[in-house]
């Protein structure tokens, strides 16, 4: 699911009665269906919810919307902030998550949105709702979120090169203009599915280490696909997958910026030829 079809979502969701606190709602139970909140400590939501979904054949589809944002991993409260909005939690009443969250989330996530050309949806506008009390979802302690993995800041960039069948010079010359290079395979599923549509498959090999932690480089690559989607999926045909020498910068924020992509077939030799000279290369 596209971020554009999240877009579309959040600008038909503009109603006022959407978050009228007063109107009469029922609970039911959070629908497997609903991927997005499975993870959620409770078991019954109420509907209408706060986006004015007012059945589950209506909740469940849009809140599937969501879920490449959610991939992304813009923000730690993120999932709890969509989830507050679209499977809110059946108690006496409305619980609206704090406008600290609201703000918080926004800061994050609107790069990712602004990376395919969109603002925050004025739908979420974050006045909507209750400043921090004990009457709203409360961001996370402090002692919690500062052990909480958080990705680096979402940044879009111009899409990088993508040259086929380079020389060795080529790729030596890249190799030497950037801080790392890595062997990975992209895939790209053709169905709609609870993961990724665009995911590193296997293990990726490090040529050219750089500033790379091992143990990070899928998760950077992973993000980078998700976020500069429009410069990402030309590269890999749904149900298909392509392997690939990718180099790049690190930025000062811990992002990512891919410089060049070498389609890595068979008959590229010379791809191959540079990855082994490299070791005893001199730029």
């Amino acid at each position: 699911m596209h971020l554009s079809h999240l877009l579309l979502l959040v600008a038909l969701l503009a109603p006022a009665g959407a978050f009228d606190l007063g109107q009469t709602t029922r609970c039911v139970p959070v629908p497997p269906q609903m991927s997005v909140c499975q993870d959620v400590p409770y078991s019954e939501m109420r509907l209408p919810n706060l986006l004015g979904h007012s059945s589950l054949e209506e909740a469940v589809p849009r809140s599937d919307d969501w879920r490449t944002l959610l991939h992304t991993g813009c923000h730690p409260q993120a999932r709890a902030f969509v989830c507050s909005l679209v499977a809110p939690v059946c108690l006496d009443r409305f619980i609206q998550p704090c406008r600290s969250v609201c703000v918080a989330v926004r800061d994050s996530c609107a790069p990712v949105l602004a990376c395919h050309g969109h603002a925050w949806p004025e739908a979420l506008d974050c006045d909507r709702f209750p400043a921090q009390d004990d009457t709203c979802l409360t961001p996370l302690p402090k002692h919690i979120s500062a052990f909480s993995k958080d990705f680096p800041q979402p940044v879009c960039q111009s899409c990088p090169s993508v040259e086929e069948a380079p020389s060795l010079k080529t790729v030596l010359d890249a190799l030497c203009l950037t801080d790392f290079a890595v062997k990975a395979k992209i895939s790209r599923r053709r169905l709609p599915s609870a993961d990724p549509e665009l995911t590193v498959e296997g293990p990726v090999e490090l040529i050219r280490r750089g500033p790379l932690l091992p143990y990070d480089t899928v998760s950077l690559i992973q993000r980078w696909l998700l976020i500069n989607l429009r410069c990402a999926l030309p590269l890999v045909r749904p149900g298909r997958a392509q392997l690939y020498l990718i180099t790049g910068t690190m930025r000062a924020s811990g992002s990512i910026q891919l410089s060049s992509l070498f389609p890595w077939l068979k008959k590229d030799l010379h791809i191959t030829a540079a990855a082994r000279k490299w070791k005893h290369h001199k730029c």
